[in-house]
């Protein structure tokens, strides 16, 4: 009889505050899309941890006025556990170093249940599928990518391109595509 491997831990620890996010299934799309993120950058996810959040629109403008000064609602917030950013606009940023007691933490993710459903309505996407978007885009986030300038946008929308078209998801970004949200910094999300 063939021996099974020890099931890998779980990469994403939730938290759900807003139950609507159980009937999506939060759980499931995070940690694929997670998953799918760290893959896509050639890391093994056994080694990381990331927690999430899934809470409502009151919750992440809460959080948005604490850590960022805007007291509105926006999708997704991200916490990288370390700066990870990358030397120089467009650079890929250095893969973090691992903690060799256990499982490195990367950071912590917020979503908000009612926004993320509406820029879904809004862009004529499923939910699922935009909070498959956003949790690689957070994802990219605590590994240290950003869209602050044009080369790192276009850096972090192909990475995320790619991402999603590996699990099945459209490009958010394709020409011919509804456009993308934005995000409360006016850059596509």
């Amino acid at each position: 009889m063939a021996q099974r491997s020890p099931a890998r831990p779980p990469l994403v620890d939730c938290l759900i505050e807003d139950h609507r996010w159980e009937s999506l299934g939060l759980e499931a799309l995070a940690e694929a899309a997670c998953v799918a993120a760290l893959g896509g950058l050639g890391l093994d996810p056994g080694h990381y941890e990331i927690s999430l959040l899934g809470c409502s629109d009151a919750r992440i403008a809460d959080l948005n006025a604490d850590f960022r000064g805007k007291p509105k609602p926006t999708n997704v917030l991200s916490w990288p556990s370390e700066e990870r950013g990358a030397a120089h606009p467009g650079a890929r940023p250095a893969p973090p170093r691992r903690d060799p007691m256990g499982p490195t933490e990367l950071g912590d993710i917020a979503i908000a249940y009612e926004t993320c459903a509406r820029e879904a309505r809004e862009a004529g996407r499923t939910t699922a599928d935009h909070v498959t978007h956003l949790m690689v885009h957070g994802t990219l986030h605590l590994m240290g990518f950003d869209h602050e300038t044009d080369p790192d946008a276009v850096l972090m929308e192909g990475l995320e391109t790619e991402i999603l078209g590996k699990m099945g998801v459209a490009d958010p970004y394709a020409a011919g595509a509804t456009a993308a949200p934005e995000g409360d910094d006016g850059r596509r999300v």
